[in-house]
């Protein structure tokens, strides 16, 4: 349908359609200026159900009244999203819109266009080298060796250790001999504690300053005493405002972590950032664990799809947006490309 809006007749618009003189007297929503014309990018959808009055005059010239609306286009919007096994963690290559299942608020949305995931990536690797660590740092460095080669095309690395203050190692770079000497300069500081959360909030602030539509940081950490004094809530405000999606990788303790205000908001960044960045969480009970969950984490990283759906215009964004894999035994992983207008 193509129509001219001509005028404004007692709150209504007169519109002239096809070009045939006939006039449709229209009640919109939505101001128009004199001379805007309606076309198919807009969708008219008459209610039936409304009092609709025929005029026959002697001209044979009908007159109808009705009620239209006018519904906007609904705007595209990009996840990145991680498919692989929910036994094996093997990474899930080569899928199409109907393996993938998008909600906002509950509501399914139409997804429109599956593709690999191409553009670059920075990752941040957070470790911990404090005292309580020591232990694991040669299974650490030979693990960090292996993912910086896993993990080489996806984007620019940098390497950051946690005792005492968060110090940056290697600063982000492709350069794969600059990372495999910073892997192997990972040493523990004596009588160090881990400034865990300082370093997610310093890292996750430079990386909101950082251009690109995805990001990733990973953790390797064990479970000890922290002596960052932060609130998990603001440390998880900084991490949602970076667009980094959060992979954990845990030495759990078998007695577990302390019960102090510190102890408790690390343990809360721990696990509720892997779920609302849409990241991940792997615990192991020896540091021998490191090289190959390290290894699977680099995997599913490179295996990113970039999954373009459908939002209907709204006037405030979604609180939730959920993406699942269609097929069970498959498990997704993912978050909102980074850039994005709010809704």
């Amino acid at each position: 349908m193509s129509c001219q809006v001509d005028g404004e007749v007692g709150g209504t618009r007169q519109v002239y359609c096809n070009g045939q003189g006939d006039i449709l007297r229209v009640r919109c929503p939505m101001r128009l200026g004199a001379g805007r014309r309606l076309d198919r990018r807009f969708s008219i959808a008459v209610n039936m159900s409304r009092h609709i009055l025929i005029r026959l005059g002697a001209g044979g010239v009908a007159a109808l009244l009705i009620s239209v609306t006018l519904a906007a286009q609904a705007a595209e919007r990009t996840l990145y999203v991680s498919v692989f096994d929910h036994k094996t963690r093997a990474p899930i290559t080569g899928l199409t819109t109907r393996d993938f299942v998008v909600k906002e608020d509950g509501a399914a949305r139409e997804v429109l266009r599956v593709a690999p995931a191409t553009s670059p990536m920075p990752i941040a690797v957070i470790v911990d080298n404090s005292q309580a660590a020591d232990d694991t740092i040669p299974d650490l460095r030979k693990a960090l060796a292996a993912f910086m080669r896993e993990i080489d095309g996806v984007g620019p690395v940098a390497l950051i250790t946690v005792a005492d203050r968060p110090t940056v190692v290697r600063d982000y770079t492709t350069d794969q001999k600059q990372l495999q000497d910073a892997a192997g300069r990972i040493f523990s500081t004596p009588q160090s504690g881990a400034t865990l959360l300082d370093a997610i909030v310093e890292v996750s602030r430079g990386l909101e300053k950082r251009e690109g539509d995805r990001a990733a940081m990973v953790l390797v950490t064990t479970e000890n005493v922290e002596h960052s004094t932060r609130y998990h809530r603001d440390v998880l405000d900084a991490l949602q405002k970076s667009g980094a999606m959060l992979y954990a990788l845990v030495l759990t303790s078998p007695g577990g972590t302390s019960l102090n205000e510190e102890a408790r908001n690390r343990a809360a960044v721990l696990d509720q950032g892997p779920k609302t960045t849409g990241g991940m969480r792997v615990d192991v009970v020896t540091s021998l664990g490191y090289e190959g969950r390290l290894q699977e984490i680099a995997k599913i990283l490179k295996s990113q799809h970039q999954v373009i759906y459908a939002r209907p215009q709204r006037l405030l964004p979604p609180e939730t947006i959920e993406v699942t894999a269609a097929k069970a035994g498959l498990v997704a992983a993912g978050a909102p490309a980074r850039g994005q207008a709010i809704r």
